[in-house]
């Protein structure tokens, strides 16, 4: 295969902490929580009334309301973060060649809001009610499908579901797409509108959310011993992606080089990770080969660190089994302490934090850890934020049904 190297010219989130990766990096670097009580229903009789909720957010400022009305919340805040992309890479849509534009955005629960909200209306009205737009506004890819309609990208395209790794394998299958030559962009990653009535109440009876509704903004804490359980959050992040010579070729800022993916399987359990890491530490030395990096390379680890008593002891010894010694030197942090999980979105947006840790020499702290668990031993820069050279940036999640993706980030140099 040909090694063409990739790159990132654009990044666009949505997130809990704001609609922009401007207000994304200022969160996470402020250490401001985007965790409040639940505003979308009456959540009152819950075990958990808090989530990550966007907040001042209006579609009809990216596409008209008309538009908006037949497509899903998840699709909108696919719409926004990729318009934010696209106007950070600078790409001209009228030379673009539509047949080398492709898209890969997941997301890793869909149209829950509007399926939801259709039985309802079945329920009180009868089968007569059910709009005509319910099967194409829930399916998961229409996300895809509607970026693809917003710009004319007639190239490969499709919708990965993968749980909590959807965006981090979208971007990644985005990158073997552009190196084996079937595009020249794409754009990639996830979005999710998972806060609704019966996502909140299955989340819960899994026992999967944390119950700290007295202090939701100190509710995740990934790595500490007291953790409850994960915060759910919704959310997009979107990447616009490149071949170097396609980004070179019309003088396009490049922002990173998307140097490695790895992903990988459990095989071992619904929603419980594979005991002792394997899994994940597999899908860790995949990326690092593709990259053709050591451990010692990567600068900074975005981990999945969704503050659930098994996940965060595992990842810690995914990243020991698969990096050895040089794991105790490496910083470790997760962002979800301040912007919830986002599940299916979660790739997109940690990926860009990644990006700006390369860019700005900065890496964010994992707030919310006041005792550190034992068996979380790492560097995982408890409350505090660490100004460091960073060229190799490595972020990984992890999804129920034993999916796992890892994603490489090089500061670019031509």
């Amino acid at each position: 295969m040909n090694e063409k190297r990739i790159v990132i010219t654009g990044t666009g989130a949505v997130s809990s902490l704001g609609n922009s990766v401007e207000a994304l990096w200022d969160g996470v670097l402020s250490g401001r929580s985007g965790i409040r009580p639940i505003t979308r229903f009456d959540a009152s009789e819950y075990r958990t009334r808090f989530a990550g909720e966007l907040r001042d957010f209006d579609i009809t400022t990216v596409i008209p309301d008309k538009q908006a009305k037949r497509l899903d919340p998840f699709c909108h805040y696919a719409l926004a973060a990729a318009d934010q992309a696209i106007k950070q890479s600078g790409l001209d849509l009228t030379t673009v060649d539509p047949s080398r534009f492709g898209v890969f955005v997941g997301s890793g629960i869909g149209g829950i809001l509007t399926l939801e909200n259709q039985i309802r209306r079945s329920v009180e009205g009868g089968p007569s009610r059910v709009s005509p737009f319910l099967i194409p506004m829930m399916i998961l890819d229409m996300a895809a499908g509607a970026l693809s309609m917003q710009y004319k990208a007639q190239g490969p395209n499709f919708s990965i579901t993968s749980a909590c790794a959807t965006g981090t394998h979208s971007i990644g299958e985005a990158y073997w797409c552009l190196r084996r030559g079937d595009a020249d962009i794409m754009l990639a990653g996830g979005a999710e509108a998972c806060i609704s009535p019966i996502g909140i109440a299955g989340f819960c009876s899994m026992k999967a959310l944390s119950e700290r509704n007295d202090d939701p903004a100190h509710a995740s804490r990934p790595f500490d011993r007291d953790r409850d359980g994960f915060v759910i959050a919704e959310g997009a992040g979107i990447l616009v992606m490149e071949t170097e010579a396609h980004a070179l070729a019309r003088g396009a800022t490049i922002l990173a080089e998307l140097a490695g993916y790895g992903a990988s399987a459990d095989a071992h359990h619904m929603t419980a990770p594979c005991p002792g890491g394997e899994g994940a530490a597999l899908a860790i030395e995949m990326a690092m080969r593709h990259a053709n990096i050591q451990p010692s390379d990567i600068g900074y680890v975005n981990a999945h660190g969704t503050s659930t008593p098994l996940n965060d002891k595992y990842e810690t010894m995914a990243i020991k089994r698969a990096l050895g010694a040089a794991a105790y030197d490496i910083p470790v942090s997760s962002i979800k302490a301040l912007t919830g999980h986002t599940l299916g979105a979660a790739g997109g947006i940690e990926t860009i934090v990644c990006i700006k840790v390369i860019s700005e020499g900065i890496i964010p702290g994992t707030y919310n850890m006041e005792n550190q668990d034992p068996d979380c031993d790492l560097n995982y820069l408890p409350n505090q934020n660490l100004k460091r050279d960073v060229k190799v940036a490595m972020n990984q999640n992890f999804g129920f049904g034993g999916h796992n993706g890892v994603l490489l980030v090089r500061k670019y140099e031509s």
